[in-house]
């Protein structure tokens, strides 16, 4: 069957439409790779990546400036990060700069977060450099913890369920005070009883000093209270001569 011109087109059409789709994916790509652009590549040591994988997101000041190039275990503790960064940031990030692992919003893909630095070196960092890292949360840890949390908090509340049921029932002493209207009408007559009973000794101890201190006034009484203070001074003034020799021994 002979071709016709018309098929002939569209062949030539739906060729073209495939290689600019391919051109354009290659950029893209390419773009993400920085395989169009200069790059420096750097290094960071984390205990745990947190999900994080190669082609992930690196990025400065809110900007993607790289991608994750390489993931490697070191040994059971330790994990090296590979970076390939635009050379265009390069002057930006000082030898103090911190790496973490941050995430593309809530539930968004892992990536890397570069602080600026230069709070301690304004040195600009140089080709195969190691950057400072900031581990992230074991998060397995904290979900643990949390459920201990909560667990420990579920045996508290119905341990006070028990206790306040109990209570309604009128078991235990306060239970039986709380719901025995007797009790508690006894409870408050004894509390109010010990609190006229205070008031009393307050008044009766300003009563007698004061009748004291008029005693001491008194023209007949005058007499008593000077000799005994007098016999007190002399008394003390003894006391501290005796005490005298006996320092000087």
């Amino acid at each position: 069957m002979k071709t016709t011109a018309s098929q002939k087109i569209k062949i030539g059409l739906f060729a073209l439409v495939g290689l600019a789709v391919l051109v354009a994916a290659m950029y893209l790509i390419g773009q993400k790779k920085n395989l169009f652009s200069s790059t420096f590549n750097v290094s960071g040591k984390f205990r745990n990546v947190n999900g994080l994988v190669i082609g992930n997101n690196v990025r400065f000041a809110g900007i993607n400036v790289g991608v994750v190039d390489n993931i490697a275990i070191i040994n059971d503790s330790t994990v090296k990060v590979g970076l390939t960064l635009n050379n265009s940031v390069k002057k930006f990030i000082k030898r103090d700069s911190k790496m973490s692992i941050g995430s593309d919003g809530l539930m968004g893909d892992k990536l890397i977060v570069i602080a600026p630095g230069g709070l301690t070196s304004t040195e600009e960092i140089k080709e195969g450099d190691e950057l400072i890292t900031v581990n992230p949360l074991d998060v397995d840890k904290v979900m643990t913890k949390l459920t201990r949390i909560a667990d420990n908090a579920g045996d508290l509340i119905q341990n006070l369920s028990e206790i306040t049921a109990k209570v309604n029932h009128g078991k235990g002493s306060l239970g039986r005070m709380l719901n025995d209207d007797k009790m508690a009408k006894d409870l408050d007559a004894t509390v109010k009883s010990a609190k006229s009973t205070i008031q009393n000794v307050h008044k009766t101890s300003s009563t007698l000093n004061e009748d004291l201190q008029a005693a001491q006034h008194n023209f007949l009484l005058k007499g008593f209270f000077k000799s005994k203070k007098k016999k007190a001074q002399q008394d003390s003034i003894k006391k501290a001569q005796d005490a005298q020799p006996q320092q000087q021994k």
